[in-house]
């Protein structure tokens, strides 16, 4: 550790004097060390999306001199999991995590570093609430009123004393207000379905009279934070809060909620595209609501009116070609269908096709390094399950794109066995074949190659019952 500190500081100090060059007043540097990495390089996305790939040196740190940066927020990922660093002019930011605890091990040094601090310090409290979140959606709306109204003011309290005596940017203000107030308003636009349940959502309109104030002063638009994580999350839930009353206009008197009703995702996509004028934000919000749709429903015809709706309203070439391949990867995964052939590694990085690995019922379950509690609870699950049903096969495969001695790591570290353990040859084919949007869903396969269930949850309560169908 000491040695580490010594290395950095004598490294900013040589950034420090690189910026007294005219040469760095637009330009910015960007490094740190990962400890445990997952994999051997981190990827650095721009605000216009261009991507650097950093390669850790023997010593698991890498470096980059960002020239003419683009002020905002710049993503870096490493081993599936992302965060965000706010890079601009002159800053000399090096990091420090631990992918054990990646988020909250995360500490910023060096010119640039206190604003960073204080975004991750506020991104963590977030965090906290939101795990909190079932909680506190059972206060009844006075009490959530209060404890979110004291909440919102004590941070932004926080941000007032940070920023006093601070040179800090424009830029740095609206990201870090956006992130206090728009976490804010995302919990307001989510308590009603916490509070009411689906059963008695219809009672969301007896909140009180000045429940929604904030929403006058909502900005649709802030296109610097298109990729905000906190700011995206306030405009799902919010869309998926106003258009309630297209759903309760249309539904039966006693009528239960429903999130995949057609007439309910038709008024979301609707809402965003009359609300929203900055294409980014508006054609992301397309791409995922008309994705989360046809990838959940089974109804063919509602399929074909939400998918004409997003291709009316998407601007984006790219994303109306991805739903498009969407469409026909979920159509050849119906019940029934022949299962998608596709190239696997096994464990001995031996190459095979999936289907000749099927000979009789199968079950195939997938899994990824970056989702620890997940990987370990369902090679837990199917080892149960290899005992009760012997006759059923159980293929895992890994869905990473990281390079594979991390993957086999894994296996090791927890003693999983290797066999019929697989990954993906080629990973975003992969995924895209199989319409892999969680890692919890299984395929269940029939010994004659044929989809039994595409869409299945390995812990439903139900699982077993169609393991005894299959098995028949």
């Amino acid at each position: 550790m000491k040695l580490y500190i010594i290395t950095l500081l004598a490294l900013l100090s040589v950034i420090a004097c690189k910026n007294n060059s005219d040469d760095a007043l637009d330009s910015a540097y960007f490094g740190g060390e990962i400890i445990n990495p997952n994999n051997d390089y981190v990827l650095l996305y721009s605000p216009k999306e261009e991507l650097d790939t950093l390669y850790l040196n023997n010593q698991n740190r890498f470096f980059i001199k960002v020239k003419h940066v683009e002020p905002g927020l710049y993503t870096f990922t490493h081993g599936g999991e992302y965060q965000m660093v706010l890079l601009e002019p002159k800053d000399s930011i090096m990091l420090r995590l631990n992918t054990i605890d990646f988020d909250e091990s995360l500490v910023f040094t060096g010119n640039g570093a206190k604003k960073n601090n204080f975004l991750i310090k506020n991104f963590l409290e977030n965090e906290t609430e939101q795990q909190n979140f079932i909680n506190l959606s059972q206060l009844n709306p006075e009490q959530f009123d209060r404890y979110s109204d004291s909440s919102r003011v004590e941070k932004l309290n926080e941000l007032s004393t940070f920023s006093e005596n601070k040179e800090l940017s424009d830029l740095f203000e609206t990201i870090a207000k956006t992130s206090i107030n728009y976490n804010y308003y995302a919990n307001k636009e989510r308590y009603p379905f916490g509070y009411f349940g689906y059963k008695n959502l219809r009672d969301y309109k007896n909140l009180p009279e000045n429940f929604y104030a904030y929403r006058k002063d909502i900005n649709y638009n802030i296109g610097c934070l298109s990729d905000f994580y906190i700011y995206n999350r306030f405009l799902y839930s919010h869309f998926n809060n106003i258009a309630l009353d297209a759903f309760y206009k249309n539904a039966p008197e006693n009528a239960m909620f429903n999130r995949e009703s057609l007439v309910y995702n038709l008024e979301k996509l609707n809402l965003m595209d009359s609300l929203i004028t900055n294409e980014t934000i508006k054609n992301n919000l397309l791409k995922n609501t008309t994705q989360d749709f046809i990838s959940m429903g089974d109804d063919s015809i509602a399929n074909e009116k939400i998918i004409n709706s997003f291709l009316e309203k998407s601007s984006n070439t790219s994303d109306k070609d991805y739903i498009k391949g969407l469409v026909i990867a979920i159509k050849n995964l119906k019940p029934g269908k022949p299962l998608p052939n596709i190239k696997l590694i096994n464990y001995n990085e031996v190459e095979f096709n999936l289907n000749t690995l099927i000979t009789k019922p199968t079950v195939i379950y997938f899994w990824s390094s970056n989702l620890k509690t997940h990987y370990r609870n369902s090679h837990y699950k199917v080892k149960e399950l290899k005992a009760k049903y012997p006759n059923i096969n159980f293929i895992a495969i890994n869905i990473n794109d990281n390079d594979k001695k991390y993957w086999k790591k894994t296996l090791d570290d927890f003693k999983f066995p290797t066999t019929n353990e697989y990954q993906f040859k080629y990973p975003e084919e992969g995924k895209q074949t199989f319409v892999i949007n969680t890692v919890s869903k299984v395929i269940l396969v029939n010994k004659d190659l044929k989809i039994v269930d595409s869409n299945y949850n390995i812990f439903h309560s139900d699982f077993e019952e169609q393991l005894k169908k299959l098995n028949q």
